[in-house]
């Protein structure tokens, strides 16, 4: 019986050990989607209004004074991180012509809610854009024990599509 319980209390350490990791460092996710060409990062500062929008989608004041981005054309790429439950989760998000063409989750530290980064659950963030109310122009569908990371996930998409528009209009593009 208690060599039954000990294989019981091994196999589900190992999977939450397994969900916690480093998927695809910053580095490797940038260099893939500028295909090895990476601009230069530049930087969105949360003051004013831009400030006041970021906390309100965010639901708190951002953890930082600025956020890096990088961009090409009407592309740009944003590695933003937001508390799931209780610890960071670090995502991936590319915005082309003002739609979400990507969301990947590249480092995830919680100890539940690992299933938010699979294809299934990203790719449902592909092609929203944000309505005339300035909302996510997609209902994105929950997962069952993942709620706080899947709204992680939904507050970052809605903040990178938001912060683009705005770098593009000051890029001039």
């Amino acid at each position: 019986m208690f060599k039954y319980i000990f294989v019981l209390i091994l196999l589900s350490s190992t999977s939450v050990l397994q969900a916690r990791g480093v998927y695809q460092h910053p580095d490797a996710f940038l260099d893939d989607v500028f295909n090895g060409e990476v601009p230069k990062p530049k930087f969105v500062w949360f003051t004013g209004e831009t400030g006041k929008k970021a906390t309100s989608i965010l639901k708190h004041k951002p953890a930082s004074l600025r956020t890096r981005y990088w961009s090409k054309g009407k592309r740009s790429a944003w590695i933003l991180e937001e508390i799931g439950k209780e610890k960071f989760i670090t995502t991936g998000i590319v915005i082309n012509d003002n739609q979400i063409e990507k969301v990947k989750v590249l480092i995830f530290r919680e100890s539940r809610g690992w299933e938010i980064k699979r294809n299934e659950f990203t790719q449902q963030f592909t092609n929203a854009t944000l309505t005339s109310e300035g909302n996510l122009s997609k209902r994105i569908d929950g997962i069952s024990g993942a709620t706080l990371s899947v709204k992680a996930v939904t507050r970052l998409s809605h903040l990178a599509l938001y912060l683009h528009s705005i770098v593009v209009k000051s890029d001039g593009n």
